[in-house]
């Protein structure tokens, strides 16, 4: 049988197969390099070799590069997971009917306190291109979400009127960055939550204290560097 020119050989034909696989199972090991390097972050901060990263995600490290040129690259993109998770998050809060709107914004807190965002903050100290196009639509995107979940909580009165979405994530990153000395783990997780729900339930209205200053927003933590 002749193998004319637009004829596809064996092997041609098996090379195509494998090509798909080979690019989702890149995209595996790619998430899989994130997940990785987001945890040790967490417990080790921005130093940690990149081999420990590699041992946890089960890759070599050729792989690691092959994918992040460098470990600036890296803590991009394990800072952008973390914006995008907390984002879905505020978003799943929003479409949530079933719930009371404090109540929504209750839990966004609690479940966005597990993402660890506090201790992923010394990550934006060392050369963190804040302005990037990526990181720019992200926090565009979660600050729309969180204004929504707020507003929708303080039109029913229930949120006082005197904080914003600033105050809220600065609590957050705060709430969840361990104390020096501490290690993560379950005992901590454990404060942090328990002192969230403090600080939630000093959200509510009507308000039992005057603060000082005026509500923080994205804008003013951007313009203080925070």
């Amino acid at each position: 049988m002749g193998t004319g020119k637009g004829a596809t050989l064996p092997g041609q034909r098996q090379q195509r197969q494998r090509q798909p696989r080979l690019r989702a199972d890149a995209s595996r090991n790619r998430e899989r390099i994130i997940d990785a390097a987001r945890e040790a972050f967490v417990e080790w901060g921005p130093d940690v070799p990149l081999d420990e990263i590699a041992r946890r995600a089960g890759v070599g490290n050729a792989t690691v590069y092959r994918h992040f040129a460098d470990r600036r690259e890296l803590i991009l993109q394990v800072t952008l997971e973390s914006m995008r998770r907390v984002t879905a998050l505020a978003e799943a809060a929003l479409t949530d009917d079933g719930t009371e709107p404090f109540e929504a914004l209750r839990r966004f807190v609690h479940r966005g306190a597990d993402e660890r965002i506090g201790s992923l903050c010394p990550l934006l100290a060392d050369g963190f291109d804040a302005a990037a196009p990526e990181v720019v639509d992200t926090r565009n995107r979660l600050d729309t979400a969180l204004e929504d979940l707020m507003a929708r909580a303080r039109a029913d009165g229930t949120l006082r009127d005197d904080v914003g979405v600033g105050d809220l994530m600065v609590a957050l990153a705060q709430l969840t960055r361990p104390l020096p000395g501490l290690e993560c783990g379950v005992e901590f997780d454990t404060y942090v939550h328990r002192h969230l729900a403090l600080f939630v339930d000093g959200l509510m209205n009507p308000a039992r204290s005057t603060l000082s200053g005026s509500a923080a927003t994205f804008e003013t933590l951007r313009r203080r560097g925070t």
